[in-house]
């Protein structure tokens, strides 16, 4: 099952299937290593849902909703 990042539980990963954006947004996503196929582990969500820590490639890394929103993850268990 496919769903974005901003809508993850805590606990709940997946692996990255596309990130979408364009420009700096996209990039900097790239830079950080938010690229398709990589691990993601949901390890915090502010009360909000603004900002979002994540387990991605062996660091923790903070995303704000809207970058998250741009990111689509394959469930992981799910075919």
């Amino acid at each position: 099952m496919t769903k974005l990042l901003s809508e993850f539980l805590i606990g709940e990963e997946g692996n990255i299937v596309s990130v979408a954006g364009s420009g700096k947004v996209r990039r900097r996503l790239f830079d950080m290593g938010v690229t398709p196929g990589a691990h993601v582990l949901l390890k915090k969500k502010a009360p909000l849902g603004d900002p979002l820590e994540v387990t991605i490639r062996g660091y923790e890394l903070t995303l704000r909703k809207d970058e998250a929103e741009l990111i689509s993850l394959e469930m992981e268990g799910s075919k």
